[in-house]
């Protein structure tokens, strides 16, 4: 029992230091006056100044969520179904990019959507384009999903693989068509899968603020931008950026809870 004890000491410590002082800080910041130094909730009611802000944030960052579960979901499925030596190759493909630095990725796609850049050049040696690409909301999800894909493909991957091929061919011997099979069958033994994707994916792509200021430009400001813009910009103001931040995390607590609640009724459902 001692030794358990003093097995956690080190992550409690790791705890306090780099999880409970910093948000220790955040909640101080975001109730305290810029000019006074006093306790207000002033910061917290000018975010309701940004309210558009978080609402693109929100949305953009769904409908990347939901390209990447269209893209990704067929794709581990097929790749699930595979053999195991194959599987392997081609996980390590999926994640291969992942190991290129996030910023670079992101040059990569300015290289090519930008008005003169490759993409529009090809357009132009059959009659087409130039078409504006960069600097707008699509220019975003398109890097989005291109960074953020692969934390759709691993968990949906990782429940699939565990799905008995013997339980879809019983469906399909008992009568079930294809899409019985994927909506009553492999949908709810996915499902796991499917809300730990969608919550690696919405949260990080609602909170990002590189791809939005290299992609979307200075027209397409998102929540991170905000955040970054309170701490490193002209307008330096750590007690908005704070109460931001706060705000920006409690709405994603919220969500991650409604994911995990969906998920833990589901498993209900499925012991049931």
């Amino acid at each position: 029992m001692l030794k358990s004890k003093m097995g956690s000491v080190p992550f409690l410590v790791w705890s306090i230091i780099f999880i409970m002082v910093p948000l220790g800080l955040v909640l101080w910041y975001s109730f305290t006056a810029k000019d006074t130094g006093e306790f207000t909730p002033e910061n917290i009611f000018r975010i309701g100044n940004y309210s558009s802000i978080f609402l693109k944030s929100i949305n953009l960052a769904l409908i990347a969520t939901v390209i990447c579960l269209v893209l990704a979901y067929p794709f581990a499925w097929m790749l699930s179904r595979a053999e195991a030596h194959k599987q392997g190759i081609m996980m390590m493909l999926v994640m291969l990019p992942m190991w290129m630095n996030f910023l670079l990725r992101t040059y990569g796609w300015m290289t090519l959507i930008e008005n003169e850049g490759i993409i529009n050049k090809m357009f132009g040696f059959i009659g087409l384009g130039p078409f504006e690409m960069i600097n707008t909301q699509g220019a975003v999800v398109l890097g989005m999903v291109y960074n953020y894909l692969p934390f759709m493909i691993t968990p949906l991957h990782s429940v699939m693989v565990k799905i008995d091929r013997s339980t879809i061919e019983a469906a399909q011997d008992l009568g079930a068509g294809f899409w019985q099979v994927l909506f009553r069958v492999q949908l709810p033994l996915s499902l796991p899968g499917i809300i730990s994707g969608i919550t690696m994916v919405f949260v990080p792509s609602v909170s990002t603020f590189i791809i939005s200021k290299m992609l979307g430009g200075g027209s397409n400001m998102l929540i991170g931008d905000l955040i970054e813009q309170q701490f490193l910009g002209s307008t330096y103001n750590p007690y908005l950026g704070s109460a931001i931040s706060l705000i920006l995390m409690v709405i994603m607590l919220l969500l991650m809870g409604i994911m995990n609640a969906f998920d833990d009724d589901e498993m209900q459902g499925m012991v049931m």
